[in-house]
């Protein structure tokens, strides 16, 4: 829907302030009218309702570290789901700010004194809500307020699913993005005479065995030469590239462990194999990512080869910043891939899919505000004069080439196409710590265990964890109601 939307219309110009909040605005030159974008969308039965048949938005309450609605300059903010809500329906927004690490505490305490906010942010990882805090009945189903078979909808209608019990969704999920990439320094890589990754991939040639042959050959500690670096090269490589997770879920929404994938294990052996020999960054016993710094240090001299992360965190930030970590955007130094493919695997790469949206707090006072609000950022994700400004602001502010932005698209159709997502980060607390040493084990100690160690010590903890999950599952599903509270 996007790169359709983006490619047909360009003939009509509007100005536009455009950036992010807290940094310089710069005119961007955008190709497309709202008008024409609003009725392009309706051809295709996209549409917000009209005011008269929703009456009062009101005041939606958002529990969040962050608020992501109201930090906008006066020139952009015209461009946002979140200016729609206000403009056109009369809503405002009421942001009840929390830290990070409280939201779980917080908004479990705000339940049980049923004074609840609307609505928080959906997450599947780091920012997860699901399945254990829908069990615990912190949030309520949004299947009243957001139809996923309607048109504005319908093609979130597979991420939904992740965040469904039975047949219940609990989520408003209006995006679908890519998480992690493997940016890399393109004069680093040549000057190592190595194959640029880019065109490795465009060639179906990027693959596991080339990727470790290059980690192997760049690497010296001696010379403070890490192939590797960062928080993201394990689950990057052993879950995201393969396809597979290691807890997935089957058609019938019940749990399982996939930690037997042959795919996973062949990963997890090259992984080993890599910090086994010095290609992973550590120090003494520290085997994670450069203390004190931050991840991409060491790419743009030539002493870190790859460091995975997510793509904005990269290259969606200023010139100046880029240029210190990843490399020289005014010389087309900076380019990104995926992670690469296995050889021996069904011939696919693979890109985790991160799902952009918000979650319906159990006793909301506003759920329809709520849902609307959500609708209005959705209708914003597929407005072509949106689309427009977006990727003109990466390259006229951001400096990205041509390729980059080619290579976004196709990540971006990756995550789309086949919507792959982690189910681990709300998990109940035992099978979460099985999960995770299972699957930093490899790297945390230095390579102390092997995969085939780690199963043996983690596989059986995580089958009968998993089988404790699904009899909740079941019982939810059955009554609507689980054994767990929402103070555990």
């Amino acid at each position: 829907m996007k790169r359709i939307l983006s490619l047909v219309f360009v003939l009509v110009m509007i100005f536009a302030l455009v950036g992010c909040g807290g940094q310089k605005h710069q005119p961007i030159e955008i190709t497309l009218s709202t008008e024409d974008s609003a009725a392009i969308l309706a051809a295709a039965g996209i549409h917000l309702p009209e005011p008269s048949e929703i009456g009062e938005a009101g005041t939606v309450s958002w529990l969040s570290w962050l608020d992501p609605f109201q930090n906008y300059d006066e020139g952009e903010m015209v461009n946002t789901g979140y200016y729609t809500f206000t403009n056109r329906y009369g809503g405002k927004l009421d942001w009840h700010e929390v830290l990070y690490e409280d939201m779980n505490s917080t908004l479990a305490n705000l339940v049980l004194a049923s004074t609840s906010p609307d609505m928080t942010l959906a997450g599947t990882s780091n920012t997860a809500t699901f399945p254990l805090n829908c069990l615990k009945g912190m949030y309520q189903t949004v299947d009243a307020y957001i139809d996923y078979t309607d048109p504005l909808w319908a093609d979130m209608a597979d991420a939904a699913d992740y965040f469904a019990l039975g047949d219940r969704h609990f989520a408003m999920v209006y995006d679908i993005i890519f998480k992690d990439i493997v940016p890399y320094n393109r004069r680093v890589v040549a000057e190592w005479g190595f194959d640029d990754p880019a065109e490795l991939f465009y060639n179906n040639a990027w693959t596991w065995d080339v990727f470790k042959e290059m980690c192997m050959e760049f690497s010296d500690p001696d010379a403070d030469r890490y192939a590797l670096d960062g928080w993201y090269y394990v689950i990057g490589l052993a879950e995201e590239s393969t396809g597979e997770y290691m807890i997935e879920k089957d058609a019938n929404g019940q749990y399982y462990s996939n930690v037997d994938s042959p795919y996973i294990e062949t990963a997890m052996n090259i992984i080993y194999d890599l910090v086994r020999n010095d290609c992973t960054y550590h120090e003494g016993n520290d085997w994670w990512a450069r203390r004190g710094d931050t991840s991409g240090t060491g790419v743009k001299d030539g002493l870190c080869l790859f460091c995975p992360i997510d793509v904005n965190s990269a290259f969606a930030q200023p010139v100046a910043d880029i240029a210190a970590l990843w490399g020289d955007m005014t010389e087309q130094e900076c380019m990104f891939v995926p992670f690469p493919r296995n050889e021996n695997g069904d011939g696919n790469y693979y890109i985790n899919s991160q799902p952009t949206g918000y979650m319906l707090c159990a006793g909301a006072p506003n759920p329809k505000g709520a849902a609307l609000l959500a609708s209005c950022m959705r209708f914003k994700v597929v407005d072509p004069t949106v689309i427009d400004i977006d990727k003109k602001m990466l390259k006229e502010i951001y400096l990205w080439t041509d390729e980059m932005l080619e290579m976004y698209d196709t990540c971006e159709d990756l995550a789309a196409e086949n919507v792959r997502m982690f189910y681990t980060g709300n998990l109940p607390e035992n099978l979460q710590s099985a999960y995770n040493s299972l699957d930093w084990g490899i790297n945390r100690a230095g390579g102390t265990s092997s995969w085939a160690q780690l199963k043996e010590t983690y596989a059986d903890q995580i089958d009968y964890y998993i089988g404790l999950l699904n009899e909740e599952l079941d019982l939810y599903i059955t009554t609507g109601q689980s054994s767990y509270s929402q103070t555990e």
